[in-house]
């Protein structure tokens, strides 16, 4: 059955007060667009409580997009129609004829939202029935094969197989801005750290060889490709730095130093950090060279 439209979830957002989730609802809304858009492709978005709605033909390889943007939790290709039970179990039907067969077990998973004359239990036990009667297959709500969501929302429902983990964190864009330094992949990991909760971010790279290997890290997680070169090798390196963070409105300058760094480079840093209007942060401080390694491959920033 060919799913028609995409549920995307996002966690801490919905903890936040009307005014400020909606503000970040839009935020993270116009980050999806952008990455649509560097992928050429497109889709419609809209939104309810706790959840955004995108519809589009390649539902596939937005899933895979969506799953790279910071603030989304969870993504799932779904199968829309309304809320009436009837209907309902005739998807669900339609849905588990494909991926359900007698010699497996399944498990149904039913939430609702608003007001409806059934429960979500009796949405269960009504399409359970249904499925046990036309594919002959068991149920085991404990450790299932295939388990079948299904989610009721006033006068829609959504049936779907799988729940795709995404990043998670804030929408980029929602907490300020970082003026991040890539001398290392590891400053690459310590800027996604910041990102990742929520930072927009200005790159200063201190070579070609960093820039290129930027380039490829911004892309793949749907960021504009652009940096500011600068030589580290040059007297006033640190004013540069301040100079430029000041000029980009940057609330702090982000490092990818650790306890694993030369002396030197950190007696620098801490000086940096004492003559400094601006706040230094080091996410990776505590971090062992294995662990960077480890984190780097895992958000697939080249080594």
């Amino acid at each position: 059955m060919k799913y028609t439209i995409i549920l995307v979830r996002y966690g801490e957002l919905s903890l936040k007060s009307t005014y400020v989730r909606r503000y970040f609802e839009s935020i993270l809304i116009r980050n999806i667009n952008q990455a649509l858009t560097q992928e050429k492709l497109h889709g419609i978005i809209t939104k309810d409580r706790g959840r955004i709605y995108l519809q589009t033909p390649r539902i596939e390889r937005c899933c895979w997009i969506l799953r790279k943007i910071f603030g989304i939790v969870s993504v799932s290709p779904a199968v829309e129609t309304t809320a009436h039970p009837e209907d309902i179990s005739t998807v669900a039907l339609e849905l588990m004829r494909e991926s359900l067969t007698k010699h497996q077990s399944f498990a149904i998973r039913a939430t609702r939202t608003g007001t409806h004359t059934f429960t979500s239990q009796d949405i269960a036990v009504r399409v359970g029935n249904d499925i046990v009667h036309e594919i002959h297959a068991s149920v085991d709500l404990t450790d299932p094969d295939v388990e079948l969501f299904i989610e009721v929302r006033e006068k829609k429902a959504f049936l779907f197989t799988e729940k795709i983990k995404g990043v998670g964190g804030l929408p980029r864009g929602t907490q300020g801005t970082v003026l991040a330094l890539i001398d290392t992949p590891g400053s690459m990991l310590a800027a996604w750290f910041l990102m990742h909760r929520g930072c927009s971010a200005v790159f200063v790279s201190t070579s070609k060889s960093k820039e290129k290997h930027l380039c490829t890290f911004l892309k793949k997680w749907y960021m504009a490709p652009e940096s500011i070169m600068v030589n580290p090798r040059e007297h006033g390196f640190y004013r540069d730095l301040e100079r430029i963070a000041t000029d980009h409105h940057c609330d702090a300058v982000v490092t990818g130093h650790t306890l694993e760094h030369p002396k030197v480079t950190l007696t620098l840093m801490s000086k940096w950090k004492q003559q400094s209007a601006i706040p230094m942060l080091t996410p990776l401080i505590a971090m062992n060279e294995k662990e960077i390694k480890a984190r780097c491959r895992q958000q697939g920033i080249p080594l």
